[in-house]
């Protein structure tokens, strides 16, 4: 089967065969903020491919189907827990998922973050 073929999403697949994909929640908050900017971290050091949380939690077939079968990795930025509770109701199993306020970085609204934060979020990973 080509690579072409293992692709189920609307995408492009040209690195389908990347086997972690990596769900930042991405929500309204410097931790949400932060959940996106290491997900970006990990795709662009080739670690893990930031994949559409929003496709997944919206059902969309293709999407869904990559998902399911690649290494889901959630990044929530606190404890709703979003990026999880979304794949898990597509029925995508969570290999690994890991709050950013449970790292001991407060969350607030004033969306400013640093590169230290980042940092933290990725070793609390294991990729």
């Amino acid at each position: 089967m080509t690579t072409e073929e293992n692709c189920v999403c609307s995408c492009s697949c040209d690195d389908a065969a990347t086997p972690v994909l990596v769900f930042p929640c991405a929500g309204g908050s410097n931790v949400g903020q932060i959940s996106n900017a290491a997900a970006i971290e990990l795709d662009r050091a080739g670690k893990a491919r930031i994949y559409c949380l929003a496709g997944v939690a919206a059902h969309i077939d293709g999407m869904v189907a990559s998902a399911q079968g690649a290494r889901a990795i959630a990044i929530d930025g606190c404890n709703v827990a979003c990026a999880r509770k979304a794949l898990e109701h597509a029925n995508v199993k969570v290999e690994q998922a890991i709050v950013i306020t449970d790292l001991g970085i407060a969350k607030n609204h004033e969306f400013s973050w640093n590169q230290n934060e980042i940092k933290q979020t990725l070793a609390a990973l294991s990729l």
